[in-house]
């Protein structure tokens, strides 16, 4: 696995035909992301309307609780980052691959268990404190449970 210093559309369309490359031609792949200008800048758009096995998903903007890649940062953040001391950016890279490393020796799933009714509550908090006029989401039947891994 490689870190990259930048986040620019060269980056990420190298990782769409990584994934383009590793998967076979006949699966789908969806791939979720934010709303980041890289992802939605317009060769890379272009390119993806070319591929269409790549079935694009936008979490919301303003709801990085959502996905569960924040999590995974902020387990980096706290075990490998935070308490560190860094003398260059190779040294900063060095910790964060032997962060992963270790990682990917004994991986865990994060799983999401709330339910559609505290996910609905949450939102309603967070728009009521900071005023948020949108239109109100309104709870889902029963109490489904939302995993993903």
């Amino acid at each position: 696995m490689n870190v990259h210093g930048r986040h620019r559309r060269q980056e990420w369309w190298k990782f769409l035909r990584r994934l383009d490359a590793e998967f076979p031609p006949e699966l789908k792949l969806h791939v979720v992301m934010d709303n980041y200008g890289t992802h939605k800048e317009p060769h890379v758009q272009a390119w993806l309307k070319k591929h269409p096995r790549f079935v694009c998903h936008f979490v919301p903007t303003s709801s990085s609780w959502l996905n569960l890649v924040e999590r995974w940062f902020r387990e980096l953040t706290e075990k490998a980052i935070r308490r560190g001391s860094f003398v260059s950016v190779p040294d900063l890279k060095q910790a964060i691959e032997a962060f992963m490393q270790a990682w990917n020796e004994n991986p865990k799933p994060f799983i999401w268990s709330a339910t559609v009714e505290d996910i609905i509550k949450k939102i309603d908090r967070t728009r009521a404190k900071y005023g948020a006029e949108q239109t109100r989401m309104h709870p889902a039947q029963g109490k489904k449970k939302a995993a993903v891994l």
